[in-house]
């Protein structure tokens, strides 16, 4: 058996590879048989394996075709510019921009294009169901990509990912199904390759192989230089996703994985919350519907989810740990930008598992807002369930009013943040007038 510190090593090797693959190849929505067109070797080796691994087969034989790097950034572009796209995007932006998730100068759009197009290989398209793959990639890399996008091939014959990749309003339910996506197509890349299969196996191995993958980030000079919210929600479906998959091969069969998706990134994220002896016994988010606003129409809604609240608080307090214990209660959320005629305002309402953990979020977010925007710490009463901070106007930005408040709906804790200008007259939300459904 060769040393360990070589499995290691290759290891290492192998994820940088794969951190390429996980980020840049795609599955789209936009032939040749895969059995004798391009590549017809790769796909017949890959084929079986995957079919015995998952515990499903083909229902129809995949088909692979080839593109030149040009006419995949021409995809990658159709992608970035569809009118549902634009829509999603500028929405995110400008909720990322009013929470300091992002510079104010930074276009979305066009740094996910530049992302994307930065070591692009190939993707899955599920509106045609072909795969396709950039002529000249290197051998290494032409694999890795072919078993991955195969994945995704068998995948879309049991499941439609076309309807998931298009899903609008529950961000945090989409990105749980997404992580089942590429984790289960980045888990079967590991297994089959003859570095990293034998090593999943080993005590530690998988930690080791999670640990390297992160780590090769640092060859793509687009990517390392991103914010965090979108390095790290970039990520989220390929390695979180390969580790709940990982985790759930270790209780069930795998062939039951895409039957019974996950409906939340608490689910992804916590073992308590899936993995129950009654799927009725399981965390699922509880629904809140948000009163119509009262001085701006509201262009774009959604929900973060522990993921993303989880990132919002890491970017605010810069605590690792704070930010994981604040956003483990939360038990559903829904937020809308509102678009004022004196610039944008949020309402974010979420509703929390206990008064605890919603307690415990309240003094974060009250940290979290204050740092946001520099001000001082006030001297608010000890046990204080509301705080109001007035931002002053700086560097071209208008004075703000924004306000943390905990309240309780139909018998349960909830906390309404609301950030806004101060000349847009907005009227705070009642809390009588939210609707939550468990």
């Amino acid at each position: 058996m060769p040393p360990l510190r070589r499995r290691v090593n290759q290891a290492g090797k192998f994820a940088r590879y794969i951190c390429v693959i996980i980020l840049f190849s795609a599955c789209g929505d936009s032939r040749s048989n895969g059995a004798d067109g391009p590549y017809a070797d790769i796909v017949a080796d890959a084929v079986p394996r995957i079919e015995k691994q998952i515990g499903l087969e083909f229902k129809t034989p995949p088909q692979l075709e080839r593109r030149t790097r040009e006419q995949v950034a021409g995809f990658v572009m159709q992608q970035l510019t569809s009118d549902r796209a634009k829509s999603q995007l500028s929405g995110q932006q400008r909720v990322y921009r009013l929470l300091g998730l992002i510079p104010d100068s930074l276009d979305l759009g066009e740094l996910l294009q530049k992302l994307l197009e930065e070591q692009i290989i190939g993707y899955y398209d599920p509106a045609t169901k072909v795969l396709y793959v950039v002529d000249g990639s290197p051998d290494a890399l032409l694999h890795l990509t072919i078993s991955h996008e195969l994945v995704h091939a068998l995948q879309d014959q049991y499941v439609n990912i076309d309807s998931i990749q298009t899903a609008v309003g529950d961000a945090d339910r989409q990105a749980a199904a997404q992580a089942v996506l590429e984790g289960q197509a980045v888990f079967e890349q590991l297994r089959l390759d003859p570095n990293t299969g034998p090593m999943m196996k080993m005590p530690g191995g998988w930690e080791r192989i999670r640990d390297v993958m992160r780590d090769g980030q640092t060859g793509m000079p687009v990517f390392a230089s991103a914010p965090q919210i979108v390095r790290e929600g970039l990520l989220f479906p390929y390695i979180g996703g390969a580790d709940f998959v990982r985790r759930f091969v270790s209780q069930r069969k795998e062939s039951e994985l895409l039957t019974d998706l996950p409906v939340s990134t608490k689910q992804i994220l916590n073992d308590a919350a899936y993995f129950t002896s009654d799927k009725s016994a399981r965390d699922t988010p509880t629904d809140i519907e948000l009163p119509a606003g009262t001085a701006g129409n509201m262009p774009y809604a959604n929900s973060f989810g522990e993921f993303e609240t989880r990132l919002m608080l890491l970017q605010l307090l810069k605590d690792e740990a704070k930010a994981r214990r604040g956003a483990s209660g939360i038990d559903g959320d829904r937020f809308e930008l509102v678009n004022t005629v004196s610039g944008d305002g949020l309402v974010w309402v979420s509703v929390w598992d206990t008064p605890v953990d919603a307690a415990d979020m309240l003094n974060l977010l009250f940290d979290g807002v204050r740092r946001r925007y520099g001000l001082a710490k006030q001297n608010e009463e000890p046990g204080s369930t509301a705080l109001t901070l007035d931002v002053p106007a700086k560097d071209g930005r208008a004075r703000r009013i924004a306000t943390v408040r905990l309240e309780q709906v139909s018998g349960r804790p909830v906390i309404i943040f609301e950030d806004f200008p101060a000349s847009a007259n907005w009227k705070p939300v009642n809390a009588a007038d939210i609707k939550i459904k468990s």
